[in-house]
C-alpha cells in the first residue's frame, strides 16, 4: 500500500511500471522549460524506420529503450510549434503551466462526456468557456464543450444549424446550403461534404472581407441557405468579415450566423483590436481554437452556442446503456459529434485560473504589438512590400522581383537551417511571404533583421 492507502501500480499482465513513469514524467518535466530546436522537421519514414528498427515486437522493447527512441530520433522528427521563430501556419505557444497541467489531465484520466463521470473537470472547463462568453457578450445562458479542433467545431455547430433549419422549415433533406467566401477555412466545405449541403460562394471585396451587401446579393434568390459562415480572423491574411452587416443579413433572412474565431477569436481579449470584432455578440455559435493564441496545447477547440439546447436537439445520443444520463445536466458529449471525450480544456482552464485574464491580454497584445513594428519595418523597406494592412497578427507581404522558385528557396533554406519557418502562401493569385505571430516570445527586432537576409 503507499502512504495514502491506496496499492501502487503493480498488476500481474504489466508488473512494475515504476520506473518507467518516473522517466516519463522527468522527461516531461524537462521538455516543458527547455526551447524547442527550431531545426527539428519531418524525416523520411525509411530514415526514421532505420533509425529505429522495429518499435512494437511480442515481447516489447521496455520503457527505457523506447523512451530513448522518442527522445532521440521521433521527437526530434516533429516540427518545433512553440519556437519563437515558427511564424508559419498558425503555430502554438503554450504556456508552460498549460503544457504541465495537460500532463496531469491525462494522468487523470477523466471521461469529459458527461457530467456524471466528469462533474469536476467540466465544471472547470465551463467556467474556462465563461470567459470567452463574456468576451462574446453573449448572455450567461451560452455555453458549449471543448473539441478537438476547428474542424470539429465547424462541422458540429454547422450540424446544430441544419437540424434547427430542417425542425422550423418543412422541406426535403436535399438543397440545404451553407453560404460562406473563398476565404473562409477549408474546414467549412469538408463539413459540407460531410453533412452532404452545397455551398454558396459569397464574393469577397479588395481586402478578402464577407460584407454584408455581397451576403444579401447572394442569399437574396438563393434556396435552401440555412447558415451564414463568418471569419474572424481567417487564416491567409487574418482578415475580420464585416460582422455586424453580416449579422444584419442573416437577421433579415432568419439564418444561423456562425463565427469561426478558430485562430483570431483570441483578439477579443484584445482591447485595442476589440472594436473590429462588432456583431459577434449576434452570432448563433462561434469557435476558437486555445492552441492556436490563447496559448494551450494541441488540441483544444472551444465550441460555443447562444442557445445549447438547440445544440442538444442534434447532437445528444441515445441508447439503452445511456438511459442513466441526468440530461439536465450539462453533458459536453450533447453538444458536439463526439460521446467519448477527455477533458481538453482543462489545460487551458489551469492556465487561466494561474495567471489570470489580464495577462492572456497582455500577452494577446504583446503579439499584436510585434506584428505592428515587423509590418512597419516592411512598410519602409525598399525590397518589400505589405500587401495589407494587418487587422490582427498575420502579415502578407511580397519581395519585390522574386519568382516563385526564389520565395521557396529562401524559406527552405531557412527552416533546414533553424533560423526562421516563413513559407510562402497565395493572396489573389500572387505569391507572398507570411507571418503569423501568436508567440509573445517573439521578437520583433530579431524577425527585420532576419527579412534583411531578404534583399
Amino acid at each position: 500500500m503507499n502512504p495514502s492507502g491506496g496499492s501502487t501500480r503493480v498488476t500481474k499482465v504489466w508488473g512494475d511500471e515504476s520506473d518507467v513513469v518516473v522517466a516519463a514524467v522527468d522527461w516531461a518535466a524537462r521538455r516543458v522549460v527547455r526551447p524547442s530546436d527550431p531545426r527539428a522537421t519531418a524525416r523520411p519514414a525509411s530514415e526514421l524506420a532505420a533509425a529505429t528498427g522495429r518499435t512494437v515486437t511480442a515481447e516489447g522493447i521496455g520503457g527505457a529503450a523506447a523512451l530513448e527512441l522518442f527522445d532521440r530520433v521521433l521527437e526530434p522528427a516533429t516540427r518545433a510549434q512553440d519556437s519563437a521563430l515558427n511564424l508559419a501556419y498558425i503555430p502554438s505557444a503554450p504556456t508552460a503551466a498549460a503544457v504541465a497541467f495537460d500532463l496531469v489531465t491525462s494522468a487523470a484520466n477523466i471521461f469529459g462526456g458527461t457530467w456524471e463521470a466528469g462533474a469536476g473537470a467540466i465544471f472547470a472547463e465551463n467556467e474556462a468557456l465563461a470567459w470567452i462568453v463574456g468576451l462574446l457578450g453573449w448572455p450567461a445562458t451560452a455555453g458549449g464543450c471543448f473539441v478537438a479542433g476547428g474542424t470539429v467545431g465547424n462541422l458540429s455547430a454547422l450540424a446544430a444549424a441544419r437540424e434547427y433549419a430542417r425542425r422550423r422549415v418543412d422541406r426535403p433533406t436535399s438543397g440545404w446550403r451553407v453560404a460562406c467566401t473563398p476565404e473562409a477555412h477549408s474546414s467549412i466545405r469538408a463539413a459540407a461534404r460531410i453533412l452532404d449541403v452545397d455551398v454558396l460562394e459569397v464574393e469577397v471585396d479588395l481586402r478578402g472581407h464577407l460584407t454584408g451587401d455581397a451576403l444579401q446579393r447572394a442569399v437574396a434568390g438563393a434556396d435552401g441557405v440555412f447558415a451564414v459562415v463568418a471569419t474572424a480572423g481567417t487564416t491567409n491574411a487574418g482578415v475580420i468579415d464585416d460582422l455586424d452587416d453580416v449579422a444584419d443579413v442573416c437577421a433579415r433572412h432568419e439564418l444561423w450566423l456562425h463565427v469561426d474565431g478558430a485562430y483570431g477569436g483570441a483578439g477579443l481579449a484584445a482591447p485595442s483590436v476589440r472594436g473590429r470584432f462588432a456583431g459577434v455578440e449576434r452570432a448563433d455559435s462561434f469557435i476558437v481554437d486555445p492552441h492556436k493564441w490563447l496559448f494551450a496545447p494541441y488540441d483544444c477547440c472551444a465550441l460555443l452556442y447562444r442557445r445549447p439546447e438547440l445544440a442538444r436537439a442534434m447532437h445528444a445520443q441515445r441508447a439503452g446503456y445511456l438511459d442513466e444520463i441526468d440530461r439536465e445536466a450539462w453533458n459536453p458529449a450533447d453538444l458536439a459529434i463526439h460521446l467519448s471525450r477527455r477533458a481538453r480544456g482543462l489545460p487551458f482552464w489551469f492556465s487561466l485560473a494561474t495567471h489570470g485574464t489580464d495577462r492572456y491580454a497582455a500577452a494577446i497584445e504583446l503579439t499584436l504589438a510585434t506584428a505592428a513594428t515587423v509590418a512597419k519595418a516592411i512598410r519602409g523597406s525598399s525590397h518589400l512590400r505589405l500587401i495589407n494592412e494587418p487587422e490582427l497578427s498575420v502579415l502578407l507581404f511580397e519581395r519585390c522581383g522574386w519568382t516563385d522558385s526564389e520565395y521557396r528557396a529562401w524559406s527552405h533554406r531557412n527552416a533546414t537551417e533553424g533560423v526562421i519557418l516563413c513559407l510562402p502562401t497565395r493572396w489573389q493569385d500572387q505569391i507572398a511571404f507570411r507571418l503569423a505571430f501568436v508567440n509573445p516570445d517573439t521578437k520583433a527586432e530579431e524577425v527585420i533583421d532576419i527579412l534583411e537576409t531578404l534583399r
